[in-house]
């Protein structure tokens, strides 16, 4: 299986069109043409998650955050990303990412359902023709009606998160949900125009999440990682599907940070 034939597939999952003009997404570093056996998952092109790769002997990188998303006018080895490129490169590992155009076509439904919405829509459209509306997160209603205290409860056990920060009322009753995976904050008005009861992101910081209460809507801070880690075994069971013959490995689900 060539490259550029893996990439028809994934494109047709995540089409490069639903990407944001800011993002940097496709294939980043090696050859199209090149024969793969062996893809190796993982949500960030790390210095460990590549040094792993090379260990395993994979031919492809598929990661969601892109590791080249600024311009840059040089690859060496005098900074970090230039390290990691050439060590692609040198190892002859094509690296593709789909950021944005999967959280659009892909994460954003994930994500709510794990939470089981019904009613679903989008959050915030990015993109939008004469079929449909397409976007980044999710609004939706609960099942059933539950306490912001169990609702918590449900974010921790769906997204296999050790915690979460709540900004809101434990006891308060809460049916309609807004959900968006990453970063969060900017989007509150979003989930406000909604009418969510309670905006499920990460990377809240302490004024979004005072100033969201203000407004009437509970916040719970999932993390960063804690919820588009999802992109890993999402992904492995898709190519596994639609690519019977190819080696897959992941990176090990693991926060990038510790809490002492």
């Amino acid at each position: 299986m060539k490259c550029y034939e893996v990439i028809e597939k994934l494109e047709s999952l995540s089409p490069a069109a639903f990407a944001e003009e800011w993002d940097n997404i496709g294939l980043l570093a090696g050859r199209r043409d090149k024969e793969v056996s062996t893809v190796y998952i993982a949500l960030d092109a790390t210095d460990e998650v590549i040094s792993e790769a090379v260990r395993l002997g994979a031919d492809l990188l598929l990661s969601h955050h892109p590791l080249i998303f600024r311009k840059i006018s040089r690859v060496n080895t005098d900074d970090f990303i230039g390290r990691r490129i050439c060590e692609l490169i040198r190892n002859d590992i094509s690296y593709y990412a789909m950021h944005t155009n999967f959280d659009v076509m892909g994460m954003a439904d994930a994500a709510a359902d794990e939470l089981s919405l019904e009613e679903r829509q989008v959050l915030n459209v990015t993109y939008e023709d004469d079929i449909a509306k397409e976007g980044c997160g999710r609004v939706g209603k609960l099942q059933k009606c539950m306490s912001v205290a169990e609702l918590a409860g449900l974010v921790k056990e769906k997204f296999h998160v050790p915690s979460v920060r709540v900004f809101g009322d434990l006891g308060d009753i809460v049916s309609t949900v807004a959900v968006m995976p990453g970063s969060g904050g900017d989007y509150i008005r979003d989930a406000l125009n909604a009418g969510a009861d309670v905006m499920i992101t990460g990377d809240v910081d302490h004024h979004e999440g005072i100033d969201a209460v203000a407004q009437g809507i509970t916040v719970i801070d999932a993390g960063h990682y804690g919820i588009e880690k999802l992109f890993i075994p999402y992904m492995e069971e898709f190519v596994k599907r639609e690519f019977p013959g190819i080696r897959i490995y992941t990176a090990e689900i693991r926060e990038p940070f510790a809490v002492v």
